[in-house]
């Protein structure tokens, strides 16, 4: 608790409700955090209340705060504009902190009669340089695809110097390379061709498939056929690349894609950028999860395209941030043009948004050791059900029994989209005489739930993010009270299976929710129904041969109920069972040896 709460509030309640930037200083003056508002006192009041629900980062900002200034702006954008400029001048510790100053990468055409294009992490070497770029993977990328297409040279020779020096290297002879080490072509011709590339990075492909097209015709018309063959050759690699890539044709002249993956206490943002119909950069960003109420999309966009000169003419979004006004102004002002937020239905705009998730997802996977799958599977299963966040670590449960006998449930775990195995749990139904599902899932459920912190099982100690139950409304509704009744706020769903039994929808109480239109969290929910189901089965069928087993047992004159049950206890399984010599029987059973042999003979045929 910080101790300057009571002054901070007072200080608070006087403040003016306009417009403007507030700074947070610790106690020695240092600002650690700047925002803007709306309404000053509102939003600085909303830090400083009793019983508030920050995240951890939020909450320990808040700790060591010890006093703060602001400054009044006439409007809700003047101050989106100065937090923008206060931030990159002060870097506080607790904003979302957007490194520029470091990772760029760089297109290199060198100097001198026969240039190399290459891809370079500086601008030390002398030459032309496009970019910056922030990702080198796309850099590289554009470096060999215009290689290829024009047919450059890779090699580490020298030209003119290593003319006719040797012969000519397997990249000239699989049309990778127009053999310039044979001394054939001029320096003049060849830097003809390397400016038709750097304007094939420049301006994408359609211009230049339009261009050479024209120039094979004229070629052609010319009688110059083994140009206009050469020309033939390079428009097709363009189109291979095209094919590969879907940078041709791509109908995104110009647009960011912004792409949002969660996973739990970390948010990952991909940029896609597009201009002239390819894709020309990409940044990845990773910020902490925002407090209760603020819109991570507005904070990051404001800060990455604050300053920034190109920006394009739109910028495609998963949903429309809460600031979009301000954005928007903010973008057109500094393009000097009308810059609009876009959230795509549907069309090849959402294909782009679900790629730019997909890189966001795959970050997020590479730094917490999963697939981007699991990544994309709990997030989509997490905004579905309506959880704060993806949930971690779920448990799943379904009752099985045949008729009235046998009956038991099984308890699965996946944690990080991932089956848990050493925390599975049986459970034999006690309470039940006769078969019925509701009352055997709410043993079983309070049965686990007193357990949670205070079991010297670790897992029977953790409280789950979300339980599921292999069943449909009935099942939720019949083990919502048992959780309310205990104290516990954890969400409860039921699994629903068609007449095929295949999973089709979550139970919510007194509703449905279609999940088949969410491919990887209905992936997700199905593996887990699937293997709750394939636990529960198991055990139930166990616990039935075995007391197929010590019914059997019983046919031996001298072995009762409670004889058969120790001997099962002793050697658990029908293998154990048969492996066992007569005097071995006898000693566990407590019975004498001719008891024993006639029941090592029942055993023998079992």
């Amino acid at each position: 608790m910080n101790p300057r709460l009571p002054y901070l509030r007072e200080k608070t309640s006087k403040l003016t409700a306009s417009p403007g930037v507030y700074l947070m200083k610790n106690r020695d003056g240092a600002i650690i955090y700047i925002g803007k508002a709306k309404n000053l006192k509102k939003r600085v009041t909303s830090y400083f209340r009793e019983n508030p629900d920050h995240t951890p980062k939020v909450a320990a900002m808040v700790s060591n705060v010890y006093d703060y200034d602001f400054i009044v702006t006439d409007s809700e954008y003047e101050a989106l504009l100065l937090e923008c400029s206060l931030i990159k001048q002060h870097k506080p510790k607790y904003n979302i902190l957007l490194k520029d100053d470091k990772g760029y990468h760089y297109i290199r055409i060198s100097a001198g009669d026969y240039p190399r294009i290459t891809a370079e992490k500086n601008t030390s070497e002398s030459g032309e340089y496009l970019g910056p770029y922030t990702s080198g993977s796309v850099t590289r990328e554009a470096v060999n695809e215009a290689n290829r297409v024009f047919m450059l040279p890779t090699c580490k020779k020298s030209f003119p110097e290593d003319f006719r020096k040797g012969r000519p290297c397997l990249n000239f002879h699989i049309k990778m390379c127009m053999g310039v080490c044979r001394g054939k072509i001029d320096s003049g011709s060849y830097k003809k061709v390397v400016s038709q590339a750097v304007e094939y990075i420049k301006n994408g492909s359609t211009d230049s498939v339009e261009r050479m097209e024209s120039e094979m015709n004229a070629a052609a018309e010319n009688l110059e056929f083994e140009r206009a063959a050469m020309l033939r050759d390079r428009i097709a690699a363009v189109k291979k690349a095209a094919e590969k890539q879907k940078i041709i044709n791509n109908g995104v002249r110009s647009a960011d894609v912004v792409g949002v993956a969660e996973f739990y206490d970390g948010i990952y943002i991909s940029v896609l950028m597009y201009r002239e119909n390819r894709l020309w950069d990409k940044a990845v960003f990773e910020v902490e999860k925002p407090d209760a109420g603020e819109d991570i999309l507005s904070a990051f966009m404001a800060q990455f395209y604050h300053g920034k000169a190109d920006i394009p003419k739109v910028v495609v979004v998963d949903h429309i941030p809460e600031d979009s006004a301000l954005i928007e102004e903010l973008l057109s002002s500094q393009a000097g043009r009308s810059v609009k937020l876009w959230q795509p239905q549907r069309g090849r705009l959402y294909e782009l948004l679900r790629l730019a998730k997909n890189n966001s997802a795959e970050y997020a996977a590479l730094k917490n050791n999963r697939t981007g799958k699991e990544v994309i599977a709990l997030e989509e299963l997490g905004q579905l059900l309506g959880l704060e966040k993806p949930p971690k670590y779920i448990e799943a449960y379904d009752i099985s029994n045949l008729s009235s006998e046998s009956m038991v449930a099984g308890m699965i775990v996946f944690e990080d989209g991932r089956p848990l195995k050493k925390a599975y749990k049986r459970f034999n139904i006690k309470e039940q005489s006769f078969q019925n599902d509701y009352g055997s899932m709410q043993e079983v459920l309070r049965r686990r739930l007193l357990r949670i912190g205070t079991d010297e099982d670790e897992y029977f100690r953790r409280t789950p993010d979300l339980i599921l139950l292999d069943g449909g409304k009935g099942h939720v509704n019949a083990v919502q009270p048992i959780v309310r009744e205990l104290g516990l706020d954890i969400p409860v769903f039921g699994m629903v299976k068609d007449s095929k039994h295949r999973t089709r929808a979550i139970a919510a109480g007194g509703r449905e929710i279609q999940i088949n239109n969410l491919k990887s969290a209905f992936m997700l929910v199905t593996r887990i129904q699937d293997e709750v189901h394939r636990y529960s089965v198991s055990f139930m069928h166990s616990k039935h041969k075995k007391k197929v087993y010590k019914s059997e047992l019983t046919n031996v004159k001298g072995i009762g109920e409670k004889k058969a049950a120790k001997l099962m206890l002793t050697y658990k399984t029908k293998e154990n069972l048969k492996k066992a010599t007569p005097e071995e029987l006898a000693s566990a059973a407590g019975v004498n040896i001719e008891t024993a042999r006639q029941l090592w003979e029942i055993i023998r045929n079992m």
